[in-house]
Parts: C-alpha cells; structure tokens; sequence
C-alpha cells in the first residue's frame, strides 16, 4: 500500500519536470574522456550560436539577462549588470550554454526542491546567465563552480524554470555535480546576507551518476577537496525552517533543500535505469531510488557510446515499458495482438485515450536538444572537447559531433521558428521525422532505425580519422 501511495503521489509530480544528466568520470570511461550529458526536455531554444572570445575595456559592464532560453522567440530582458572581466571565452550558446574554449562544459537539470526556497524577486543571477559567466571565465570545471557561486551570493540566484537547480560540470581531469537553491522571497541585496545556498559534489574518477530532476549531494564534507559549498548552507536551512539542528538528524542536503523523498515516479525511473544499467547485480528497487548513493562505480568501462544508447532508452523490456501496456492489444482473427500504434512516446492525447500508465522515459518526443560530451585531457582543446549534440526526441535523431574549436555551424541549426513548418530549420527536419515515425511506431521505428543506425555507426567510425587529420 505504501508503494501504490509513493506511485500515485510521484506520477502526479513527475508531469512537470524534465531533463537528464548523466556523468562518466575519467577512470570509468573506455578512453579516459570525462562525459557529461544533458536533455533539454520542454520547448526551449536549441540553435547552436558560438560567441567568440573578445578583450574588454577597463570599467566596462557585462549585462544580466532573463530569457535566454526562450530567446528563439521572445526578446531577452535586462536584469542588471556586473563589472566586466578584461577578456572572455568563446563558448557555445543555447537555451542552457555547454562548452568553451577550454573544455569546460555544462549540463543542466531542474531539481524543484522545497518551496521555502523560492527566489526573492531582487535576485537577478538565472542558472543559465549563471552558466554564461562561467564559461566567459572559467579554465576549468573547478573555477566554473566558484565563479557561479559567488555571482549568485552576491546578486542573487533567481529560477527560470522551477525552484533549484542542477549543472553537471566537466573538464578534461574531473566531474562534478552543483546544485543551488533560492534563499527565500524576503531576501535584499543589501541585507547583507548571500542571495543563494548551493553546494558541489564532485563525481570520483572511477565513478558514473545520473541527475534526473532530483537532488542528489546526501551529506557534505565542507572540508574535503571533494566538496564545495557555500559558507550558508546550514544557516539558511535554520532560517526557513527546513532543518533544526537541535533535532540530532543528520543534515541531508537533498532532503533539506531538495526535498527528494517527494521525487516524482519519472525522477526514479530514469535513475534506476541508468543505475540497474550500469551496475546490474545491485538489484536497484526504484521506488527507493531517492536513496541511491551520489555516484556509483560501474561494472564495466562505460563509452558515450553507452551513455548515447541511454539516452535513446524507452525501458524496453522492462517492467516500465509502455509500449506493453495491455489497453495497446486488439482482437483479431488471430487473438489479442499489439497494435502498430504502440509507441512509448505517449503524449496527453494517448493517456486520456487509452488510459495507459505514464513512466517518463529518458527520451521523450519534445525533447528540444541534447548532448553528450567528451573532454580529453590528451587532445588539443579545440578536438578534445567535443559534443554529440543532437535535436528533438534522441530515440529518433542523429548525434552529431560539435567540436571545440569550430568557430560556425551551418545555417540550418542556427534556425528556428516552432510556429511555422521550414526546410531550412534542422529542428524541423528531426521533429518531422519523430512525428511520424510516432504515428505508426511499431511499423515505422524498424525503417527509421535501418536508415538512421549505420549513418549514426558511420560517424562513430570517421571520429578518430577526423581528429587525426584535424
């Protein structure tokens, strides 16, 4: 009964959260790459736009923006501005920036977390102007941290999606996870007081974790090396009566702020998945997955190739698996048969149609972006970092290299009106593709894979010939 309650309470939950983030430390990986990943799960904006590097004059103000990620079809709004530094980065701009120059690079996902922690309407630093500013100034996923940790504290985290949030952050040599919170709507820059609480874990070398929209820092370390943590982190929880520490319970971040025993039924699924994955003979229980530790070592060496097939996963063949669901059979001349419409991207329409149960896969059909990313320590920035960027649903789409040194990308990503069909926008191209194949999955998606597959396989293949000419 407590599970069915769990279930019940978590799906309801799960509706409004997206994105997923999986991370491969460099000791866990096939070839020593450090690998974070991202789903930009909603409508968000997905053009590709590199802004290159620039000098800066003495005294001169960097704008604050809200926006950024709807900037494909609403004009950004200046918050404020910071001073300046004397030179920035090139970095790669979508709806959540994700690379420079110097193979930092950034996945993000909405953890939601506990309400008292909502931002105060004078806060002005959004995650991804946060992310904007570490890759304009940070060499490393170390300096990355600080540098959003700071402009938050001092100027304000302020949610642009739902509460806190999650930024994977990879260099060549290490993984680490961040997460920030709000510290209450009654907070003013001149009280004194930080304008954010967050805290960084990072990710060990032989390691993998998963960040599916729910917190995932347990107990912190403040004087381990691999923490960091705003001085903050306790005192605020106090303040907005989210932890007394007279009680004699142990500080859980993710259950002070993050608020993860309430993690929707989708948050735990993709999880278990990854985990159950990865290490097979844990026998993860998904239902206790808000209990998961931080990170876990892996049974075997993990490749972006496997981190891709994650992300292309539907739980086929798992107990999740909606394309099994019985209300998908019909009678024929021959018994009960599955029909061809099954899909496992069922959107609103199926579920109230047929009253199939919901799990949220990790690919999703209005997915708007994604990645997976390598940074390696033994290749020139401009081949080691790479991206395997790709847009709409992954379980449909290509994953195409983006590399680090490239200074364009071709019209048709930076293209992009949701409002109107164009041939000339890539979106379109891929979202045309998915649509269809979804109208017809269970005869549609084998033609699509005997198409897609060996073009996907062929440029896994020319990734070694490319950076060795390059």
């Amino acid at each position: 009964m407590k599970k069915l309650l769990v279930l019940i309470f978590a799906l309801v939950v799960s509706l409004s959260f997206a994105c997923t983030d999986i991370v491969v430390g460099k000791a866990a990986s096939t070839d020593g790459s450090v690998i974070t990943s991202h789903t930009c799960d909603g409508c968000y904006d997905s053009r590709i736009q590199i802004v290159p590097a620039a000098d800066h004059a003495e005294g001169e103000m960097a704008p604050v923006w809200e926006w950024i990620v709807y900037a494909d079809r609403r004009p950004l709004e200046k918050l404020g501005e910071i001073p300046q530094v004397p030179h920035t980065y090139k970095y790669f701009n979508v709806a959540y920036p994700f690379m420079n120059e110097h193979q930092v690079i950034i996945g993000e996902t909405t953890i939601g977390g506990r309400r008292e922690t909502m931002n105060s309407e004078e806060a002005i630093m959004t995650i991804e102007q946060l992310e904007v500013f570490a890759l304009q100034r940070a060499k490393t996923a170390r300096e990355a941290i600080k540098i959003m940790g700071e402009l938050a504290e001092k100027y304000g985290y302020r949610e642009s999606c739902y509460l806190g949030e999650c930024l994977t952050v990879t260099d060549p040599n290490e993984a680490w996870v961040f997460e920030i919170f709000g510290v209450g709507p009654l907070w003013t820059r001149d009280s004194g007081k930080p304008g954010a609480v967050w805290a960084a874990q990072r990710v060990p070398d032989d390691h993998i974790t998963c960040v599916p929209n729910m917190s995932r820092i347990a107990e912190i370390d403040p004087d381990s090396p691999d923490f960091m943590v705003s001085e903050n982190y306790i005192s605020t929880a106090v303040e907005l009566g989210l932890y007394d520490p007279e009680s004699g319970e142990p500080f859980v971040w993710r259950e002070v702020y993050g608020g993860v025993k309430n993690a929707g039924m989708g948050s735990r699924v993709r999880l278990w998945r990854v985990y159950s994955t990865l290490a097979p003979s844990k026998n993860w229980d998904p239902y206790d997955a808000p209990d998961y530790p931080f990170s876990i070592k892996p049974e075997r060496k993990v490749s972006f190739q496997d981190v891709i097939s994650l992300f292309r996963d539907t739980y086929k063949g798992t107990q999740f698996d909606m394309t099994e669901d019985p209300d998908w059979y019909v009678e024929s001349r021959d018994g009960w048969v599955k029909s061809p419409l099954a899909t496992p991207q069922v959107d609103g329409t199926w579920r109230a149609l047929l009253d199939i149960t919901y799990y949220r896969p990790i690919a999703r059909y209005y997915c708007s972006y994604y990645f997976v990313s390598q940074a390696r320590d033994w290749l020139p920035n401009e081949i080691g970092g790479v991206l395997w960027f790709g847009l709409d649903n992954p379980e449909n789409s290509l994953f195409v290299p983006v590399y680090c040194g490239i200074t364009d990308v071709p019209e048709s990503w930076k293209t992009l009106d949701r409002t109107k069909l164009d041939w000339n926008s890539a979106w379109w191209s891929f979202a045309l593709v998915d649509d269809l194949v979804n109208q017809r999955y269970g005869d549609l998606k084998p033609k699509l894979d005997e198409v897609m597959i060996p073009i996907q396989n062929k440029y896994f293949q020319q990734q070694e010939a490319i950076e060795k000419a390059a």
